[in-house]
């Protein structure tokens, strides 16, 4: 669980005694979504937002939202809603982006009026589950951007209009067979918003749609497009010259059967961005490339393309973008004799294409050349001319090559070069081999994998990000060089570097992010920790400690007076792991503002921990089982973190654990996101589990801290409800005592069944309507039918208590029959007895039956909320007195078989 600095606005919005965590639902600021975005389902494009928020389980939108800060930017919805209503986010005004993951059906018509701001709108459901849109759908939508449609089938729509603002429509995964389709149900993609225009989108993503192969001529006449993407479909690139499309800059056909470049697309859209990867090209022909002289970026990553057409880079003067990634590709001489310069390419990538030599001068032609990918061969020996012409180079990666030299003066045809990688290569190293050459160099990714070690090794000063991986086991080297002035990230892989601790804060004076990773952790772990350099680094702001399973206790980090952000992983032993604690973890971080755990071992957590971290704003939690919450916390409840986030985590199944439950719902300043489906096993070996919360309350009884806050709570409510209950003492306590005296009533009676009714039918009703009861209802049913009917004016004991006499009258009678109208739901003695007549048929052992006469037409927003009576209502149990003479015996005959179904006569 985390905790981060929450919007000045939302803070006072929120009711100062009541915590906000939300059941089901991760809240979280877009500068920290990098954080928790595994769990978050709704991938939005933008973490500009600031504040997210993301519900599962959603089966009842109202209650969901109801819970949700309405200050909220980003909502992401998960459940099983099939219908949304009216206005149903039109407390969100402020609401930019919104992912539904439901089943819905069809959308009705203003559901997202009031949501002038939303940006981004997607759906998910699926696989190509249907969904009805009404024509105006996305009306109020004025400044949507981003529309998205994600396994569901749009092709019973027609006429639904988009609003002008949309810049990138996804429809991904649907049923579309034909790209037709989509003006019949986007009209707009063909004819303009007003006045008859083209429209214009930056992106249309057609991808999985993997039935899609049919294209009606024309069938998106005038639609400029800057970028299609037809991935994983059936669709041939030629077929897209007859859509009518007005312009398309960018076509990505990546995984599917295409088998030759299309060069015939290329040429008539003069296409200036083309992707085939993982296609089947296999081979390209020279004269296809003389139509493909408008591209300036190329992807035939995974095409199996075994070698290239002689003047390949010379029939592409325009390009400037080349991947050639994970090919067959024998040789790499892009740059033949006689072949001139080509000045527009920036970027060339040739990784993973198994290259085992480089002969010299292979890029010679390409003297603009800025990153070099080279990645991935099996380059073995490179001489120093095989970079000549690659002034202006400035990235090149060499990694994953069993590289064991670079020729003398490699990096002299390389002055403009600031990024280097040679992990995972064998290059031997010594202290004659440095860096020195290229004076630019700034980011370095290098190895310790053979040669001699405890050397000294010299590395260019001006780096402002170094990465050194070792091979386990080996000896450590010494860095030679005395100062880095400028080096801000440091990673070491293995910490396979030996530094005079004493000297540490003048060889980094301005790092500021360390990554420690894959080390036993000894050095961290020394008893003496003075003497580690990690306590000298007065600037870093962020850590990341990764062990490697082998650390036999853990590490306390402390001291560093600027760190703003720790990340601990795998720090203990999988051989003998114990329990830890918090505090053994981290210790004085007066700065600290996110502290992320996992894989750590962590079992407690108190407010000890947090005495150290007064900045603390976000906790997370991952990965880590069987925790406790001490009861602690509850004390220090106002100094905790704002976010705190337990996830792939768990709480102990312990009665320490118990005072969690009701302090989530009590917390007045912290978010807490605890997952569901935490369970508990009663008995070892048992197979019945329970949901956590549930359990421990009920099994947890003595809990100090639970009979407190229980206590608590009670007295707090007692001292509110006592003015409502003196104000409303002639409903509510009559009604309890009523229900007490029936329920006993009803006790008493269970021996004698034929003795206990000593009337038929109880009629409930208001002095208003007692000329109906005895005009017409008296004489039907007692002179013609001979039931005997419990009238209170007349059959009440003179002198006994009201809440008595009801409560008698109604236990001694076989049927409850309410008299309704608008002045009987307004007299206080007639809601008490519809009250109670619906509660005994939950409360009492053997319930009488219960009939409702509605004497005039009511709103159902009139009749007190039941559940009972909203289950007779809408079951339709119930008479309706007419006005109309003619409809009356209609009316006495339906009232006559309620009686007869109720055992009456």
């Amino acid at each position: 669980m985390g905790r981060h600095l929450l919007l000045s606005g939302l803070l006072l919005s929120l009711p100062l005694t009541v915590g906000w965590t939300i059941s089901n639902c991760l809240v979280t600021e877009g500068s920290r979504l990098h954080l928790v975005s595994h769990f978050f389902l709704c991938g939005f494009n933008t973490s500009l937002l600031q504040l997210l928020t993301e519900c599962t389980g959603v089966t009842n939108l109202t209650r969901a939202l109801d819970v949700v800060p309405q200050s909220v930017e980003g909502l992401c919805l998960t459940g099983s809603i099939s219908v949304l209503p009216t206005d149903a986010f039109s407390h969100f005004p402020g609401l930019k982006a919104l992912g539904l993951k439901l089943c819905l059906t069809h959308i009705l018509p203003g559901v997202f009026r009031g949501l002038g701001q939303l940006q981004q709108l997607s759906f998910t459901q699926g696989p190509s589950d249907d969904l009805f849109l009404p024509p105006d759908a996305f009306g109020s939508l004025t400044s949507l951007q981003y529309l998205a449609f994600w396994g569901i089938c749009l092709d019973g729509n027609s006429g639904v209009r988009l609003p002008p603002s949309l810049r990138l429509l996804r429809i991904n995964w649907s049923c579309l067979q034909n790209v037709g389709k989509l003006a019949d149900i986007f009209p707009d993609l063909v004819l303009g918003p007003s006045s008859g225009n083209a429209w214009t989108l930056d992106l249309l993503d057609l991808s999985l749609n993997r039935q899609l192969k049919m294209v009606s001529p024309g069938a998106l006449q005038g639609l400029q497009l800057g970028t299609l993407k037809l991935h994983h479909t059936k669709m041939k690139a030629a077929a897209l010259m007859g859509l009518g499309l007005q312009g398309l800059d960018a076509l990505s056909v990546m995984h599917t059967d295409m088998a030759e470049l299309p060069a015939g697309t290329v040429a008539h859209f003069e296409l200036q961005e083309l992707n085939l990867g993982w296609t089947r090209i296999r081979h390209i022909a020279l004269e296809a490339l003389a139509s493909c002289r408008s591209l300036k970026n190329l992807r035939l990553s995974n095409s199996g393309l075994t070698d290239l057409p002689p003047g390949f880079l010379a029939a592409l003067p325009r390009l400037q973008r080349l991947n050639l990634a994970a090919n067959q590709l024998s040789s790499a001489m892009l740059c033949m004799n006689g072949t001139g310069a080509v000045p527009g390419l920036r970027f060339l990538d040739l990784s993973r294409n198994g290259l085992q030599s480089l002969p010299p001068a292979t890029f010679s032609c390409l003297p603009h050349l800025r990153e070099l990918l080279l990645n991935g061969n099996q380059l073995v020996w490179l001489e120093g001319q095989v970079f000549q012409g690659l002034r202006r180079l400035e990235m090149l990666n060499l990694g994953n090559n069993p590289l064991v030299a670079l020729g003398e003066g490699w990096w002299v045809p390389l002055p403009a070069l600031t990024t280097l990688n040679l992990l995972n290569t064998r290059i031997v190293l010594s202290s004659a081999w440095d860096f020195w050459g290229p004076e630019s160099l700034q980011d370095l990714r290098l190895q310790f994998p053979t040669g001699p070690s405890g050397v000294a090794l010299s590395l260019p000063m001006r780096l402002t990000s170094l990465e050194l991986q070792a091979v386990p086991g080996r000896k450590l080297w010494k860095l030679a060089s005395p100062l880095f002035p400028v080096l801000q990230t440091l990673t070491l892989n293995g910490w396979g570097l030996q530094l005079e601790t004493q000297n540490v804060t003048k060889i980094f004076p301005a790092l500021h992010q360390l990554s420690l990773l894959g080390n036993s952790l000894e050095a961290l772990c020394s008893q003496d920790t003075s003497s580690f350099f990690l306590w000298q680094l007065p600037r870093l702001q962020y850590l990341r400690v990764e062990g490697d399973g082998r650390s036999p206790r853990p590490c306390c980090i402390t001291g560093l007076p600027n760190l703003q952000e720790l990340k601990l992983q795998k720090l203990q032993s999988r051989a003998r792991p114990r329990p830890v604690r918090l505090e053994e973890l981290v210790g004085e971080l007066p700065r600290l503002q996110v502290l992320h755990l996992v894989q750590t071992g962590l079992e407690t957590l108190s407010a000890v921990a947090f005495q150290g971290l007064g900045s603390l704003q976000i906790l997370m939690l991952d990965r880590e089982a069987g925790l406790v919450l001490d009861g602690s916390l509850q004390d220090h409840s106002p100094q905790m973190p704002q976010y705190m986030y337990v996830l792939s985590s768990s709480l102990a199944c312990q009665c320490a654990n118990a005072w969690v439950g009701p302090w989530l719902e009590q917390s007045p300043r912290t978010y807490v996101h605890i997952e569901q489906h935490q369970l508990c096993q009663p008995e070892a070996g048992g197979h019945r589990r329970n949901p956590l919360f549930p359990f421990l309350w009920s099994h947890c009884p003595n809990t100090l801290g639970l009979e407190l806050f229980l206590g608590s709570s009670a007295l707090l409510f007692l001292l509110i409800s006592l003015p409502l209950l003196q104000e409303a003492r002639n409903s509510w306590i009559l009604y309890l005592q009523a229900l007490f005296r029936a329920w006993l009533q009803d006790l008493r009676g269970r021996k004698g069944e034929g003795k206990r009714f000593l009337y038929d039918v109880f009629v409930s009703h208001c002095r208003q309507d007692q000329a109906w009861v005895l005009q017409e209802l008296l004489p039907t049913l007692e002179g013609s039918q001979g039931l005997r009917l419990c009238l209170p004016e007349r059959d009440f004991e003179p002198g006994k208590d009201v809440a008595d006499n009801v409560a008698d009258s109604m236990a001694s009678s076989r049927v409850m029959l309410c008299v309704l109208s608008r002045r009987a739901l307004r007299t206080p003695r007639c809601r008490l007895e519809l009250h109670l007549a619906t509660s005994l048929l939950l409360a009492a052992p053997c319930p009488p039956k219960l009939l409702l006469v509605f004497l005039e037409p009511v709103s159902r927003h009139q009749l007190p909320r039941y559940h009972r009576l909203a289950w007779l209502l809408r079951r339709g149990d119930y008479c309706v007195w007419p006005k109309e003479d003619e409809r009356k015996d209609d009316f006495w005959a339906q009232l006559g078989r309620r009686l007869g179904q109720a055992g009456l006569g």
